[in-house]
């Protein structure tokens, strides 16, 4: 994990500034496909997802070097070549965990915070799950290791394989001619985040389309169908912790009220939406219907709540990269403590977004005992020897503290406080 945090080091930066280029980019052409909350949800998420890769909080099932172990008949060496056939590989394995993903109640758990967003931008591709805590994709890499592809090919070219997914999340590039036949493109991959009936899981490929050709999930973009962005059922929040379970809390409450037994256990593999009929009735879903032109989720923020939201989203990425940078450097008891201390941070602000009731009230304490273990046990919770960060960390659990006292009893938009 140290050199991934090393990766991410010098990736995080370089994305946001893909990101504020394609902002200023939608400003001068007056085409924005930007939402200022909706902006930092996404990148909050894409930060969640780097803790828990960094912290490895997640179950692999079987891993690569087992099924290398198992399946491998040959031996080969290390050559262009076998880098290109490693990444194909991982091409046609990413195109079968991403069908699962869309096809299964439980697996689309794990995959609907990336179609969550109502915009589509360059920061929706970072709106990455959390919520995939047991690894199961190398099963899928048995192809790889009957060909004897080295565990490490395999481990330099996943992160290589997913970075190469973040630049077709745009509007801003058009239909590119004879690659929309080898390469997924923004246009296709703009049908793929799409709700509407003729596009919803369709163009499931990663780098090379020939999977969606090959197994029958193409879909062309079409001008007389605009795509319409999100998910049926709207998520409703800024919130990435709630985003990521919402699908699952559903499935397990529709578990416990379902009478019948069989329904209980059947309904988390059962293709995704399915519900007993018996809940179905009892707790009908709203879902979106793309053709009615419904709203978008837009709570009204005044500039006071957009300078809270930047304050707090600018500060945990200097927590963010502070912790990249100085990783190999920390125990892993204190890189469990930061990582804890940066999504309590993301999960604080977020709330505080959605304005729940009880938000405020949690930023306060959650500045109060944060101020109280940086002062009170420096040494054993966060380890920091750079002056500097602690400084910064005390003015900014304050700040946090004072938010939670001010923002109570108050809203961006009183109408649509989510309780």
């Amino acid at each position: 994990m140290n050199e991934y945090a090393a990766v991410l080091l010098w990736a995080i930066p370089g994305f946001l500034i893909l990101v504020i280029f394609e902002i200023i980019y939608g400003h001068l052409t007056k085409k924005q496909s930007y939402v200022f909350m909706d902006t930092l949800a996404s990148l909050s998420s894409g930060m969640t997802n780097i803790l828990k890769d960094v912290l490895g909080l997640a179950l692999i099932l079987i891993s690569y070097p087992y099924i290398l172990d198992k399946f491998s008949l040959w031996e080969i060496k290390t050559s262009y070549a076998t880098y290109i056939i490693a990444f194909i590989c991982i091409d046609f394995a990413s195109y079968i965990v991403h069908f699962i993903n869309h096809k299964v109640n439980i697996f689309w758990n794990q995959h609907l915070i990336h179609h969550s967003s109502e915009e589509y931008n360059l920061a929706c591709a970072l709106r990455q799950s959390i919520s995939n805590l047991i690894g199961f994709g190398a099963i899928f890499l048995v192809p790889a290791a009957i060909l004897g592809v080295p565990t490490k090919i395999i481990t330099t070219l996943t992160p290589i394989h997913l970075f190469a997914q973040f630049w077709y999340h745009t509007k801003h590039i058009g239909k590119l001619g004879i690659l929309e036949y080898l390469i997924v493109t923004p246009s296709q991959h703009r049908v793929h985040h799409a709700i509407n009936p003729i596009y919803i899981d369709k163009n499931l490929s990663a780098i090379f389309c020939i999977w969606d050709r090959i197994f029958g999930t193409f879909q062309e973009e079409l001008d007389s169908e605009t795509p319409i962005y999100g998910t049926l059922k709207p998520a409703l929040s800024w919130n990435p912790f709630w985003i990521n379970f919402q699908h699952i809390s559903l499935l397990a409450k529709d578990a416990w009220f379902t009478r019948k037994w069989k329904d209980k256990f059947r309904l988390w593999f059962m293709p995704t939406g399915w519900r007993p009929a018996d809940v179905a009735h009892r707790f009908p879903i709203n879902t979106k219907n793309p053709i009615s032109g419904e709203k978008k989720y837009t709570p009204y923020y005044s500039l006071k709540w957009k300078i809270i939201a930047s304050v707090h989203f600018i500060s945990i990425n200097v927590m963010l990269l502070y912790y990249l940078y100085f990783f190999n450097e920390l125990s892993s008891q204190f890189q469990v403590n930061i990582g804890l201390l940066i999504l309590t941070t993301i999960f604080g602000f977020t709330s505080l977004m959605d304005y729940h009731k009880w938000a405020p009230i949690f930023e306060f304490f959650r500045g109060i005992i944060c101020i109280s273990l940086i002062i009170a046990t420096t040494n054993y919770f966060l380890q920091i020897e750079t002056t500097w960060f602690f400084n910064f960390l005390l003015i900014y659990f304050i700040f946090t503290a004072f938010v939670g006292l001010w923002a109570k009893g108050k809203g961006p938009d009183r109408k649509l406080i989510i309780n």
